[in-house]
């Protein structure tokens, strides 16, 4: 899988981009996703996020990570990928963003290291792309079921 990288606080260190991009890789393959895909990570702070979460959301206030997924249809927009088309050019999930800020203050809060915070919020990311949600309780046990899995699986325990 293609995964763009941008780091947008300037403050996140090789060793961290790198083990995002291997945990979403083994997430990847844990899904069976085409190695032909492409998506992007973006790593910003509390101030930049927010900007996104009251644009797009309407909420303003920081949050720890948003998902953008492009072959998510809303209501009277139309699909982005045409089928007849598909063969043509890679497929492309969507952009996260997760706010590297509010990783910090989380993985404090709840007294785990930033490392697996950082990788908890980019396979939550990773999974909203991938169709999952958590609006429903019977969407949230599944979708947290399978994030705990990855990560479990990664290696990348609380």
């Amino acid at each position: 899988m293609d995964i763009t990288f941008i780091d947008e606080t300037k403050d996140l260190s090789e060793n961290h981009v790198k083990e995002v991009e291997n945990l979403l890789q083994f997430a990847a393959g844990f899904l069976k996703i085409s190695e032909e895909t492409e998506m992007s990570v973006t790593f910003m702070d509390n101030s930049g996020i927010q900007v996104i979460n009251r644009d797009y959301r309407g909420k303003d206030a920081p949050t720890d990570v948003i998902s953008f997924a492009l072959e998510e249809e809303g209501e009277d927009e139309l699909p982005i990928i045409f089928e007849d088309e598909a063969d043509l050019f890679p497929r492309n999930l969507g952009d996260i963003m997760i706010s590297t800020e509010r990783a910090s203050e989380q993985a404090e809060e709840y007294g785990h290291s930033f490392e697996r915070e950082l990788g908890f919020l980019a396979v939550h990311g990773f999974l909203h792309l991938n169709g999952y949600d958590h609006m429903e309780a019977d969407d949230e046990k599944e979708m947290f079921g399978l994030q705990k899995e990855i990560l479990d699986a990664y290696g990348l325990e609380r």
